[in-house]
């Protein structure tokens, strides 16, 4: 008679259970904390920075009931653009100014829209005065660290475990009775983890979609969607060099000599131009289009020789408000646009010397002249 151990299911249940302890473990959000950081600074106490972030978050007073600060003034990154300054931009600018000229800003607030916004707000002055300390403590501190959730890598990783236990398993440990079970675990986890390797070897080098924040909300909506100002008015160098350029601030100041409120943003926005110019600071934009140091690509012969609208590389820019890389700008996106796209080639002086596609033209035996027939796939055009 066959004796069977009473140890034995549970022995089947250990490998799992290891798994799933390691995945909550490493995987769960929940076990992660991030410290808080506070200082005291200016003579401002813990608890009035804590009183102060309770108002600007609508906590405080407790009947409160219209908008908060942070309604407007967001405390974190966001994906549509909030024409409001952020809480750290505030921040940052009143933390070396006294208390008076904060609450100037606020019940005293100069510019059409900023009268507006801030008409129902009533905050007695001492409770204006902890809001004033919590805005310094940010400044001083920076905002709060965004709590890391479970990724794409955390994900992989607890596939490699599962990987891992399916293979022991059908080699050493034996204890599952339907051997079908971790073979389909070993093949779904390969197949997870290698769809996943494909996917982002991919996008090595390739940023589709990038939408960094820049120093100046700058929307391309308002201005050459609304305003219908010409990129070329901007990007002057477009045509003739290799760059689109970025346009120096006394070019804004054209404008904005004048215009020194924006109708959705009030003056937040535009004094930091003015401010630039004013003492000459150099604003920090943060480049968008990168293409790799092996790679040439020129304006001038795509917008100026060639004729091509920005929008053909850059997206419907004048419904942006936030600037994006619409194009993932690889090599076969690249390549791809010069086997489609006809080359205006009758009446572009560049293209004279190309005879013999002149005659066949002429004579009716090309229709057309692509990108690719005049050499724009050649490897040597971009990588030299």
């Amino acid at each position: 008679m066959k004796l069977t151990s009473p140890a034995k299911p549970v022995c089947r249940l250990l490998p799992l259970a290891f798994l799933f302890a390691l995945f909550f473990l490493f995987c769960s959000p929940s076990i992660v904390f991030a410290e808080e950081q506070h200082s005291l600074i200016d003579g401002h106490s813990h608890d009035e920075i804590k009183r102060g972030e309770r108002f600007f978050k609508g906590l405080l007073p407790f009947n409160f009931k219209g908008q908060s600060c942070v309604s407007c003034h967001n405390l974190v990154p966001t994906d549509s653009l909030n024409w409001n300054p952020s809480a750290i931009a505030i921040a940052q600018k009143y933390a070396d100014r006294d208390f008076e000229s904060f609450q100037a800003s606020i019940k005293q607030p100069v510019g059409n829209k900023l009268t507006e916004v801030h008409s129902e707000i009533e905050l007695e002055e001492a409770d204006l005065k902890t809001v004033k300390a919590y805005l310094d403590n940010l400044a001083a501190v920076g905002p709060q660290p965004v709590k890391p959730t479970i990724n794409k890598i955390l994900i992989f990783l607890f596939f490699g475990l599962l990987i891992t236990w399916a293979l022991l398993e059908l080699i050493f440990f034996r204890q599952i009775k339907y051997r079908f079970v971790p073979v389909l675990v070993l093949l779904a986890s390969l197949g997870y983890q290698g769809k996943v390797l494909q996917e982002e070897a991919t996008k090595l080098g390739r940023s589709q979609d990038y939408a960094p924040d820049q120093p100046i909300k700058f929307s391309h909506k308002v201005h050459a969607g609304d305003n219908q100002i010409d990129c070329m008015y901007c990007h002057h160098t477009a045509e003739d060099s290799k760059s689109a350029g970025i346009p120096a601030m006394n070019l804004c100041m054209n404008c904005h000599v004048i215009v020194r409120e924006g109708t959705h943003s009030g003056k937040f926005e535009i004094a930091k131009i003015v401010d630039a110019v004013e003492n000459n600071k150099p604003v920090e934009w943060v480049r968008l289009h990168n293409l790799p140091d092996h790679v040439y690509f020129s304006h001038a012969q795509h917008v100026g020789v060639a004729e091509i609208d920005c929008q053909k590389c850059h997206g419907q820019v004048e419904e942006m408000d936030i600037m994006r890389q619409d194009s993932d700008l690889s090599m076969g996106w690249c390549v791809s646009c010069h086997r489609e796209t006809d080359v205006k080639f009758k009446e572009n002086g560049y293209y004279e010397t190309f005879m013999k596609l002149h005659e066949e033209m002429e004579i009716g035996d090309l229709k057309s002249v692509k990108a690719e027939d005049i050499g724009a796939n050649d490897c040597m055009r971009c990588h030299y």
